[in-house]
Parts: structure tokens; C-alpha cells; sequence
């Protein structure tokens, strides 16, 4: 009989449980908003849209909830610099994106790349070295911010 994967606030739910962490409100309202995005945001950014949603959760508890997420590795954290991270739902087997970040207005834009997986495959085979995950970020001005 084979086991019923679930959504992936469905999994996330249950690893925290097993990892011992208690169910709360803040915590389905987190990984219910992650679960709904298509791109990775900041704890600001998640804090703003569950405000908009009239969820008044604490910037303490979004942190609180990723650094649980970030630990069992249910989340993606990118390092988008300033000292800002952004997150997004781990999903082993979906489409695999990176991100571009304009130094100036801080947008976060998201690429595929076949070409770009391809040659990370290539460079791992020549140097005989098994790639778990990796994430490419690229810096720089969107068309917005380009002088």
C-alpha cells in the first residue's frame, strides 16, 4: 500500500510534530501563506501578507516557525544580501528555479535555466562530486533600476 505524500504544508506539519514542536496559530498561518507562493519571501514579507489576510502574527513568531522550517530542512532559505533572507517551501521533484536580486529596489526575480542545470551536472561529473542541492543568486539592477 503505498503512503499518502500530502500537500507540503501537510508534510511540514507532520515533521514539525515529530520534531516535538507544538502546533500553534501562528505556525499554520506561516506555512499555509508559504504553502500558497510561488517564490521565496522574507519574514517581513510574510508578516505584511498575513497582516493583509487580517492574521495578526508577530515578526517573532514568522522568524520562530523558519528557523523551525530552515532546521528540518523544509524550507529553501536564499541569502539575498543586506543581511536579508527569503524563504521558500522545500518540494523535492517540482521545478527547480533560482533567483536574481536587484541591489537597488530589492526585487526578487525568479529563472529556470536547462543550460545552467546542465553545466552544474557537467562540472560535478568532471570533478567526481555528488551535488545534494544548490542555489544560484544572481546580483545586480532589474530593468527598473538599470541606469
Amino acid at each position: 500500500m503505498a503512503a499518502h505524500v500530502g500537500t507540503w504544508s501537510e508534510v511540514a506539519e507532520a515533521r514539525l510534530q515529530e520534531a516535538g514542536f507544538r502546533r500553534g496559530g501562528a505556525r499554520a498561518a506561516v506555512i499555509g501563506l508559504l504553502d500558497d507562493q510561488s517564490c521565496a519571501l522574507s519574514a517581513y514579507e510574510i508578516e505584511a501578507k498575513l497582516r493583509e489576510e487580517g492574521r495578526g502574527v508577530a515578526r517573532a513568531s514568522v522568524y520562530r516557525v523558519l528557523d523551525q522550517l530552515d532546521g528540518l530542512g523544509l524550507v529553501t532559505k536564499i541569502e539575498v544580501g543586506q543581511g536579508i533572507a527569503r524563504y521558500e517551501p522545500n518540494r523535492p521533484g517540482h521545478d527547480h528555479h533560482h533567483h536574481m536580486v536587484c541591489a537597488r529596489c530589492g526585487e526578487v526575480i525568479p529563472f529556470a535555466d536547462a543550460e545552467l542545470e546542465a553545466t552544474i551536472d557537467r562540472v560535478a561529473e568532471r570533478v567526481t562530486f555528488e551535488v545534494s542541492e544548490h542555489e544560484i543568486v544572481l546580483h545586480g539592477a532589474c530593468a527598473d533600476c538599470q541606469p
